[in-house]
């Protein structure tokens, strides 16, 4: 049987990116992204419903988020779902949920102007953006 563990969401960071480095040196950068669902209320009104993601990003993702998000920032996130149990200090069992980051473009540049031109796409594979010539387009 097949399986897939694969969200995207689409937001702005609530917060600056947290970089920090594992006890194997492997860099790590947690940030929240809020996405935002609008509808229409009975009478018309439109409403807004947030949502709030934790993301993390590893290795060569996680520098690159750390150096170029910022709190405000818009930014798409590719990358699977992820639940983890552990007990607390204080004995009490504690959950966690979130996104693994495997893509990030920047839809923004820094100091939060729409970025004119393409947007910033990296993952864990990559450490530039990728060259598109005009041949590479597929329409």
């Amino acid at each position: 049987m097949v399986s897939l563990n694969k969200i995207m969401i689409m937001g702005n960071l609530g917060m600056d990116p947290e970089m920090r480095y594992t006890p194997q040196g492997d860099p790590v950068t947690n940030f929240s992204v809020a996405v935002n669902r609008y509808t229409n209320d009975s009478n018309g009104e439109r409403q807004t419903e947030t949502q709030w993601f934790r993301v993390s990003a590893w290795r060569q993702l996680a520098e690159r988020c750390n150096q170029y998000l910022a709190k405000g920032q818009r930014a798409y996130i590719e990358g699977r779902f992820q639940s983890r149990t552990w007990q607390g200090n204080d004995g009490q069992t504690r959950y966690s949920s979130e996104i693994v980051a495997e893509r990030v473009i920047f839809l923004d540049r820094p100091g939060g102007q729409p970025s004119s031109g393409p947007a910033d796409t990296y993952n864990e594979e990559s450490s530039a953006p990728p060259s598109l010539e005009p041949d590479d387009l597929p329409f």
